[in-house]
């Protein structure tokens, strides 16, 4: 049996065809009724349910959460997992035994390497005999340990355990590439920030100031305007926002910014009721719209074109942000695009770069343009996507 339970845990590790978890879950009759595929089922469901709390990291929260599954996993007596400071949680029959468990693990967590401990106890109705502990690692570092608990250790249990602490090495992986994720998207926020306000918030003061004197109501709301528009971009809640409230924004960046150009500058917005709820990645579409207007029209002779259009493309919303500006070299882009060239484009590679961490490559931004030519930017976002959210 435990054989078959290593055997298992490394299928779920390395992955499953969904139509085959879809079978298994609609009742297993295409894989037979028989033992073998009853225990495939119950260790993937086991599995599947342990998963989501290692995904949140080593914490002691989720292990705890998770240790129930984990020790259905083995089948032993009790369980034991560390972090390299201290005991997380201690599972099963044999409490007694937890006070010793951190010193059972420090060995393991020193050098890495199995131990299979034989232990003493007092109490002779205790079925608490052997531990197996064995380490958990993420990117080759020890960063705890996985001990079972019971009253034998053999061969077969020890692989067992090994298998099952590489399924949770994998877990705690994903939970450590969704944290640098989520923190190279912050760093990029902030980069973006600090790229766009100091050129964006000169410009705004002064043509605030500009009508301090001739126009006071003006300037006001204008004061106003800028206001909310900073509020806005120097939030530090949340990584999405709704359509709506990015397209809010826009707009009071485009009202200081009509200040400042009179009727040199016109803006289209052809925006579709539908989409305005749909959650996407917050400043993704105002750095567009500050590039179209800072290279594409601020130094073009005459008016100046802005169309912002955001249309319902059934699963997915369709936004382009297109001027008729002084357009830029291919080549030139291509340099922009792929971080070669920052000085230029303020935001674009930034916001290319992070659709394509959120929903995939397929999903980078489209740009059509040419020397004399203005710019066209095409981005499509999903309605929806899983750990996508406006909240």
């Amino acid at each position: 049996m435990e054989p078959l339970v290593a055997v298992l845990v490394l299928v779920a590790l390395v992955g499953v065809p969904a139509i085959v978890l879809w079978r298994i879950l609609r009742g297993r009759r295409e894989l037979g009724s028989g033992p073998a595929e009853r225990a495939t089922f119950e260790t993937l469901h086991t599995a599947s349910l342990a998963a989501p709390m290692l995904r949140a990291g080593l914490s002691q929260a989720g292990v705890l959460k998770a240790s129930r599954h984990l020790r259905q996993l083995l089948g032993t007596q009790a369980i034991a997992v560390t972090n390299a400071e201290e005991l997380l949680v201690y599972d099963g029959t044999g409490d007694h035994h937890a006070r010793d468990a951190f010193e059972h693990a420090i060995d393991t967590l020193n050098d890495g390497r199995t131990q299979v401990l034989q232990l003493n106890c007092d109490l002779p109705e205790c079925p608490i005999r052997h531990a197996i502990v064995v380490p958990l690692t993420t990117d080759d570092r020890v960063v705890g340990s996985l001990a079972a608990y019971g009253d034998h250790a053999s061969a077969g249990l020890v692989r067992a355990v090994q298998e099952v602490a590489r399924w949770v090495d994998s877990q705690l992986e994903l939970a450590e590439l969704d944290r640098s994720r989520t923190m190279l998207i912050e760093a990029e926020v902030r980069a973006l920030r600090a790229q766009i306000s100091p050129h964006f918030i000169y410009n705004s003061l002064t043509t605030i100031a500009s009508f301090v004197r001739t126009d006071p109501e003006r300037a006001r709301e204008l004061l106003i305007d800028f206001a909310d528009f900073t509020r806005y971009s120097f939030r530090r809640h949340g990584d999405f926002t709704t359509l709506s409230e990015e397209l809010h924004s826009i707009d009071r960046y485009l009202t200081l910014e009509r200040a400042r150009f009179g009727d040199q500058l016109q803006v289209t917005l052809r925006i579709a009721p539908e989409v305005l709820a749909v959650a996407v990645p917050f400043l993704c579409l105002q750095p567009l719209v500050e590039n179209a207007v800072r290279h594409g029209l601020e130094s073009k002779p005459g008016v100046g074109r802005i169309t912002i259009i955001a249309e319902d493309a059934g699963a997915e919303c369709g936004i382009t942000v297109e001027d008729d500006g002084l357009g830029m070299d291919p080549e030139r882009l291509r340099r922009v695009l792929s971080g070669e060239d920052r000085a230029t484009g303020v935001g674009l590679a930034n916001v290319d770069e992070r659709l394509r961490q959120v929903y995939g490559d397929e999903y980078g931004l489209v740009v059509e343009t040419g020397e004399g030519a203005g710019t066209k930017v095409t981005l499509r976002l999903p309605k929806y996507r899983p750990g996508v959210s406006a909240r």
